[in-house]
């Protein structure tokens, strides 16, 4: 049996399930990209390749082995994009949420029902119907959980607004003993200034240090508040093309291990500076997705 156990984003990490690029389908149409910053690719005719994405996952599942992380994976579903198993479902102390995601990615639950039978059905939860929540946007840390939303008037109309106010009142109603935080984020069509989720703007790390982009909040105070949490000298701003790049979506395997792509020069010296051990993969092509490291795991137990 697994006991799942998440209380932070940080703690040492023990089990997890890590997606899959294989069999991820042809190039998709315009019309089917789920975010601006694939649909950017695929017109400009850069939209990564299934090898190269499969073995930067196979780097990022590599590290995780040496750091004695037990590792699932997804059963391969033909023609399926099954990358971002943080979309799928998110765990909250002993308790995994099946996420309400975009009805045409429902079957990548169903790959993940092998590693399911390991925990004690009493522990899964399925959101009612009217709750959109990707776990992207949910973050426990100790006695919080932080969630991004978007709760404008036109929320229906983004396909980039993904968690919304119903998420917030159901994660409060399930953890009563927790304080949830909401924070608006800013959706854009244009991908430099879009954030998907709050994991694209925001990253809590060990050692009490933060990452943040300030442009991807909506409500300055939201975005203050976080910088009064943390302490404005433990954390690292991140640019507009930094956030573009998804320095944020770094991954913690402990308190002092981060994983991170090789390519953020900046952000990976900082966190050295700061005592982290810094794990660098190459990620660059998942990266053209909307996603990174974070977006690509769900972790069920940290120590």
């Amino acid at each position: 049996m697994l006991h799942l156990n998440i209380k932070d984003e940080i703690a040492p990490l023990k089990a997890v399930v890590l997606g899959t690029a294989k069999s991820c389908g042809p190039v998709p149409k315009p019309e089917d990209a789920y975010d601006p910053k694939s649909l950017e690719h695929i017109l400009a005719g850069t939209y990564p390749k299934e090898a190269d994405m499969v073995k930067e996952m196979e780097a990022f599942s590599q590290v995780l082995q040496k750091h004695g992380v037990q590792v699932f994976r997804p059963e391969v579903l033909d023609d399926c994009n099954q990358i971002f198993s943080r979309d799928i479902a998110f765990v909250i102390e002993d308790k995994l949420i099946e996420a309400n995601i975009l009805p045409e990615r429902e079957k990548e639950f169903e790959a993940i029902l092998h590693v399911l039978e390991y925990i004690d059905p009493k522990c899964i939860l399925r959101a009612p119907e009217e709750v959109h929540v990707e776990g992207g946007d949910v973050m426990p840390w100790h006695d919080y959980i932080f969630v991004g939303t978007y709760t404008a008037a036109d929320y229906p109309n983004q396909i980039t607004a993904r968690t919304n106010q119903a998420a917030v009142h159901f994660l409060a109603e399930q953890f009563p003993h927790k304080t949830v935080k909401s924070f608006e984020l800013r959706k854009s069509k244009n991908a430099r200034e879009n954030a998907l989720h709050l994991d694209c703007c925001f990253q809590p790390l060990g050692k009490g240090k933060a990452i943040l982009h300030k442009n991807g909040f909506l409500v300055e105070e939201e975005y203050q508040w976080l910088v009064d949490f943390f302490g404005k000298e433990n954390i690292f701003e991140i640019t507009a093309d930094e956030m573009y790049h998804m320095y944020s979506n770094v991954f913690s395997i402990s308190p002092e291990v981060v994983v991170s792509e090789q390519s953020f020069e900046r952000l990976n010296t900082w966190l050295r500076e700061q005592g982290f051990t810094v794990e660098e993969v190459p990620y660059a092509e998942i990266a053209k997705q909307e996603g990174l490291l974070r977006c690509s795991t769900l972790p069920l137990v940290r120590k």
